[in-house]
């Protein structure tokens, strides 16, 4: 078996698989702001898909991932583009395919981990530091000046109210709905099964096999 590695600036034009990185935090499209980390742009993945899928030599593609997941959208562009190939894809998970990883992941036919692994961790988080406080204690102000009540919410210069805060959570479920229902659909599992296991905790890729996370343990062979 030939593989054809498709990185940043290499390419092996004699093979007849396709490798592609999915590595660090998966964001829409690179930035300075990730000079010194890896990242996985989901603009970059789908070109890359696409060169491969274009390729006749190709039968397959597989999907080489090592990474803790980031944007739900950028997730989800490149899980629709796997979708789209109408060739055998597979998912090799080495260190870690949480989060959107695992959304990408449990998009293509096959998935592979090793029993070491962290994967599933279904879920959203929407956390940040909180300044209130601190602008207190230094006699800081926050002026605020909104057209719109909710304008502001989030902000870390205040405290979030009960209103804000349960606005803000109907919105992060709404998102694990579609994580839940994308697992379940692309896994061929019950939705209510997937949601007992959708707590945002990681599995090893030992427990992961178990609920049908994962198809096989193993590496690269």
């Amino acid at each position: 078996l030939f593989l054809l590695f498709i990185g940043n600036d290499f390419e092996s034009i004699d093979g007849n698989v396709a490798v592609i990185d999915i590595n660090g935090v998966i964001v829409a499209e690179k930035s300075t702001d990730f000079l010194f980390e890896d990242v996985t742009s989901s603009e970059e993945v789908i070109k890359l898909i696409r060169k491969a899928d274009d390729n006749q030599n190709i039968k397959a593609i597989v999907f080489r991932v090592n990474s803790p997941g980031g944007s739900p959208v950028a997730s989800e562009e490149i899980a629709n583009e796997i979708k789209k190939i109408n060739k055998t894809t597979v998912a090799w998970i080495r260190e870690a395919g949480a989060s959107g990883a695992y959304w990408i992941s449990s998009s293509t036919d096959y998935i592979v981990a090793s029993r070491m692994s962290i994967t599933g961790s279904i879920g959203v988080i929407s956390s940040y530091l909180g300044f209130s406080g601190f602008l207190s204690e230094h006699n800081v102000t926050y002026e605020r000046l909104v057209s719109g009540n909710l304008k502001d919410i989030g902000s870390p210069l205040k405290d979030m109210t009960a209103e804000e805060k349960m606005l803000f959570e109907k919105k992060i479920g709404i998102l694990h709905d579609y994580f839940v229902e994308e697992v379940a659909n692309n896994r061929n599992l019950k939705k209510k099964d997937v949601e007992k296991i959708a707590t945002g905790i990681f599995y090893l890729g030992s427990e992961a096999k178990e609920l049908g996370l994962v198809d096989e343990l193993g590496g690269k062979d």
